[in-house]
Formats: C-alpha cells, structure tokens, sequence
C-alpha cells in the first residue's frame, strides 16, 4: 500500500474525529485513491470506524414515495419521466388514499424519514394542505420529507409549520448542462431551506462513470456550505432511451467509496451518510442510511405502486445493516 495513502486516510479519518470538514484538495486525494486497491480498503475500513464513533452503529431507513407519474418538461438527461424522451405512458398520480397507505406501511416498518417526492411542478399548495392530514391519520415518530421543486423562504415556513421536517434538495452534478435548470435557482431554495426551521438532506447526486473527482468534491462542499445534515452518494442509474443511458452505471466499489469520503469529509458536522442504490461494500464503509422507494422512480421506466424498486424493501436494508454491524432504529439520536 501506497505510504502516502496511508497517511492521507490516517490523517483524514483524525480530522474528522476532531469535528474538522476536510478541505477540498484532501478530499479530491481521496477520492484518487483506487477503490479496489488496499488503499481503498484501508479508506473504507477508516470510514466506518468514523460512522461508529459518530453515528454509533445507529442506521436509518429512508423511504420514498414518488407521487406522480407523469411528463416532466424539464427533460433531464438522466431522469426517465423526462418528456422528450417518451417514456412515461399513461400518467398516474398517487390518491390522497395511495399516499396515508404507503405512509402507514412505511411507517410498520420502522422508516426514519418518509419523503414525499414529486416533478418539478407539483401543485405545493394540495401538498403543503396534505402534510397535517398524513400526521393526523398516520400515528407515529417519523419524519416527513420533501421532495420537490423550487420554492422560497415563505413556502418553506409554511411547509414547517404544516409538519415538514426535513427537505431533499441539491444542485446535482453538472447542473445546468445535463439538466434544464438553473444553479443559481437551485441554490435559491437551498437558502430558503436554511431560513426556515426545515433540515437539509443533500446527497452528491447523479453520480455516474463521466464525473470528475473535482466535480463530486465540489458538490459535496456545496452540500456542506448549506448546512446539509445528511449527505452521501446517489448513483445515476442509465435508463434505456435517455441521452445519459448509453453511459453505464458507476461501479458499486467506486460509489461505496464516495460514500466513504463523504463519511470522512462530514466527520460530526452530517452524521448520517446516505448511499442510494445500496451495497453492502457501502454500509461496510460508513454509510449508515440508505433508500427504499415506490410510486413514480426517475431511474426507471414504468410505476411501481406495489413493490419496491428492484426488490429493495426496508425488511432487506435490515439484514443488509445488520450484517454489516449497525442497528435499525426510527428515530435519531437526542441532544
């Protein structure tokens, strides 16, 4: 093994024990180191040892619930509710009924956070008036998210006194080019999140093989300057008949690696790191969240009202982390 990559792992994993964000170039180092390397196992290994000590062997589910199935003019490149790309056959949108029942199951079991997730256009006025309703009915500690489009410092206080906890929001990997939409747009509602009440869940996402080093680091510092409590690695999943989807998914080694810096680089100041598709080789290296997730998917063609994407379901992700050392639970850690 490389005597500097040593080092620089040593070096990183002290920092963040110490409560130090690492700073760009550290971050861009480790992010070189070659993931089916020794190195790369050493950097895991320190990754995980960091997600003992600050998350204590807690992990946490992540559930979402794709709202609409419908045309989305904004046409990403990766995402397959694109409307240029004539994927999405009939449209369907989740009933108020299909909505509290997904939550119901999400919530038997023992889901952390609950994401509503919606296009870009999704009416928030029916969704902000829906969130009380879900809380009324659906008994329980867990968390609501939202996933949605952009919004201002008025529609976020709104979304926390309806009983929003949590927002998911980013500016993805080369926003802008692979996508409709305007960074400085994006950042917009990252600061109207941080005005408000409402917590910020940003992952480093889309993730795929065309992604630089400097890219992924200046994403995941982004996340960090907005005050992201949760970060991680979503991969960009190719879908068939998209531009993106000649391009093919990033290795699950390199992906569990991302997550493994982001464990690293966040030290205490996000204690949760997200990893979405799941590996084991991710939970093995720090990541202590991951994803299931039904209703309308961007990284697949189709709705699945029913099942889980992939066959991914919370009972998995149980085993998954358990075999890997951490511990389901439905609430975070106090104080």
């Amino acid at each position: 093994m490389p005597v500097d990559s040593l080092a620089l792992v040593r070096k990183a994993k002290e920092e963040a024990l110490a409560g130090k964000l690492l700073d760009r170039d550290t971050i861009i180092a480790l992010l070189d180191i070659d993931p089916w390397s020794k190195a790369g196992e050493y950097l895991g290994q320190a990754a995980r040892e960091v997600a003992a000590a600050v998350c204590k062997n807690r992990a946490y589910l992540w559930a979402a619930i794709g709202l609409d199935f419908r045309a989305c003019p904004m046409s990403c490149n990766f995402c397959s509710l694109g409307e240029h790309w004539g994927l999405v056959g009939e449209e369907r949108e989740f009933s108020e009924t299909d909505i509290v029942r997904a939550v119901e199951e999400y919530v038997r079991d023992g889901v952390r956070w609950i994401v509503l997730r919606t296009t870009q256009f999704y009416d928030l006025e029916k969704l902000i008036e829906l969130v009380p309703r879900i809380r009324e009915t659906v008994p329980g500690s867990y968390q609501l998210v939202l996933n949605v489009g952009e919004f201002d410092a008025a529609v976020a206080a709104r979304m926390a006194r309806a009983g929003v906890e949590y927002v998911y929001h980013t500016v993805r990997l080369r926003e802008g080019i692979d996508t409709k939409f305007n960074p400085v747009e994006r950042m917009a509602t990252l600061r109207a999140v941080n005005s408000s009440p409402l917590q910020l869940v940003y992952l480093v996402e889309p993730v795929g093989v065309e992604h630089t080093n400097e890219e992924i680091a200046n994403a995941f510092l982004t996340a960090m300057q907005f005050g992201a409590v949760v970060t991680g690695a979503m991969a960009r999943v190719p879908v068939t008949g998209t531009p993106l989807g000649r391009l093919p998914v990033v290795a699950p080694e390199r992906l569990a690696q991302i997550a493994a810096v982001t464990r690293l680089a966040a030290g205490y100041r996000a204690p949760d790191i997200c990893v979405h598709p799941a590996s084991k080789l991710a939970l093995q290296w720090g990541a202590n969240v991951t994803v299931v997730e039904k209703g309308a998917i961007p990284r697949e063609a189709g709705c699945h009202t029913g099942s889980c994407w992939q066959g991914f379901d919370a009972a998995t992700a149980k085993e998954w982390f358990a075999a890997c050392g951490y511990r389901v639970y439905r609430e975070g850690i106090k104080g």
